[in-house]
């Protein structure tokens, strides 16, 4: 089960080494803590997938906390990664942000702060949240944000790339 969670979330097999040793500890606390002593096999399936997930994610949220995004296991490396970026890929991405910028710029002012806080990658609760709206309020700014965030990139010429 510990395994299907870690395909599912796509790990590597070291960091699904690790989530599985994680399930361990967790489950040898519980049968050994808190819980009267249960054996092993009377733990549920449904607590073990839980405790799957929980840790797959504790391990992402590790990652991220550490800065390290995303790593890359030697045997899945198909070509030989350069230390240098790709100097196009670099100005194409800036004059891409500063577009996208100048669009956000472009919209009502109510919803700035909004499709900034979205695309900086926080939840629509966690807008909510911080910003101390309802759900309903933030939920309405986002999706009217989006669309006139569209509208805008369309019109400066900024559409998605579709492969056929």
């Amino acid at each position: 089960m510990v395994r299907r969670v870690g395909r599912q979330y796509r790990l590597s097999e070291a960091d699904l080494d690790d989530v599985l040793q994680e399930v361990r500890i967790r489950l040898w606390r519980v049968v050994s803590g808190g819980r009267g002593g249960e054996k092993i096999e009377q733990v549920s399936a449904s607590y073990v997938y839980r405790t799957s997930m929980s840790a797959a994610i504790d391990l992402f949220r590790r990652r991220r906390a550490r800065g390290a995004e995303r790593t890359v296991a030697l045997d899945d490396v198909e070509e030989p990664v350069s230390g240098a970026p790709d100097p196009s890929r670099s100005v194409e991405g800036a004059e891409l942000a500063a577009q996208l910028a100048q669009a956000i710029d472009a919209i009502t002012p109510s919803r700035r702060p909004v499709m900034r806080m979205y695309l900086a990658g926080y939840s629509r609760e966690e807008v909510a949240a911080v910003m101390g709206w309802s759900e309903a309020k933030t939920r309405n700014l986002l999706y009217r944000g989006l669309a006139d965030l569209r509208e805008r990139l369309t019109e400066m010429g900024i559409t998605w790339r579709t492969t056929a």
